[in-house]
């Protein structure tokens, strides 16, 4: 799955729900920090980075709401991907595995 957004948009939203592969139980992120990594396709330097916002957000459910603001989208068109990694409340880090594509398109 692609996950589309307009270049300069300052609202759009993605909602992640990370479980376990093995027992796809919901994974307990509740007192941590969950984050968003982006950057372009094949590329190695991280364009910014999105921290679960609280509103809708319910980490303990394994529910992750990353909102795009401010400049975010203000990337040329093309092919983008996120990596999504939870640094636990006793600080132990657990990056997901899969990674998110994104397709950034200019506006009208």
């Amino acid at each position: 799955m692609t996950y589309q957004l307009v270049k300069d948009d300052t609202a759009p939203q993605v909602k992640a729900t990370l479980t376990r592969d093995d027992t796809g139980a919901a994974i307990d992120c509740s007192g941590g920090t969950v984050r968003l990594y982006f950057r372009a396709k094949g590329g190695s330097s991280v364009l910014f980075t999105l921290t679960a916002a609280d509103a809708g957000t319910d980490l303990a459910n394994g529910i992750a709401i990353f909102g795009f603001s401010g400049s975010n989208l203000d990337q040329s068109e093309g092919y983008y991907e996120g990596e999504i990694e939870i640094t636990y409340s006793d600080g132990t880090v657990e990056t997901i595995f899969e990674v998110l594509d994104f397709y950034i398109r200019a506006d009208f």
